[in-house]
């Protein structure tokens, strides 16, 4: 099996939220501030990714209007769907020709790159697979969902550590925001009892907050 590296940038993504936690629970300050602005910011608010840099900053609603939408514009709004999908089809045979190394994986479209990309957490962050993804047109032909992925800001994130597989669609950021979760509770070789923990806990979430999609039924 080729080796993989990682990629700073998308280290960089996942030390953003990593910052993120701690803040939560260190400071003594309540609230998050707009990275651009530094206006004080509700719990739920807007992300935006720099495409150059990989970076995904937190937002207020002003500037996420000012800068984004306009052409050349630095910054992408990460859209906040959320989409379990229930029918999502994958062989085990099409899973094995992607070569992935571990069953725990993120893809998305990288527009400066003109491809898939496949990236998969690790201790050390976010880490590209330089493996073949020649199947990967082939899945999304099968799948009307992945069709409608937005480039760089939307990602399909597959869960295949325990015996069943589970596909979500979702943005960017929540991907990191696992990438971050794994950074932050890894312990030793095989990480310990509590990232495991942890890990199952974000599916869960992430189960309760998406909507499911299904396929449509033939007639």
């Amino acid at each position: 099996m080729s080796e993989a590296s990682s990629g700073a940038p998308e280290r960089d993504a996942a030390s953003s939220f990593l910052r993120q936690f701690a803040r939560r629970r260190t400071s003594s300050e309540p609230e998050e501030r707009c990275e651009l602005c530094s206006v004080p910011l509700n719990p739920l608010h807007q992300h935006l990714l720099s495409v150059k840099k990989r970076q995904i900053l937190c937002a207020c609603d002003g500037c996420a209007i000012l800068f984004c939408g306009q052409a050349g514009a630095h910054y992408l709004r990460v859209p906040r769907r959320l989409r379990y999908l229930i029918d999502f089809q994958m062989s085990d045979s099409q899973w094995e020709a992607l070569m992935v190394p571990i069953n725990l994986v993120f893809f998305y479209r990288d527009t400066a790159a003109d491809k898939a990309l496949a990236m998969y957490p690790s201790p050390a962050g976010a880490t590209e697979s330089l493996l073949s993804l020649e199947s990967w047109q082939e899945i999304v032909a099968q799948n009307p969902d992945l069709q409608t992925m937005e480039s760089d800001v939307e990602a399909l994130l597959v869960n295949r550590i325990d015996d069943c597989a589970e596909y979500f669609l979702v943005p960017i950021d929540e991907c990191y925001r696992l990438v971050g979760i794994i950074r932050m509770h890894w312990h030793g070789l095989s990480g310990g009892n509590e990232v495991w923990k942890e890990i199952h806990q974000f599916f869960a979430d992430l189960r309760t907050r998406s909507t499911e999609s299904r396929r449509p039924a033939h007639a």
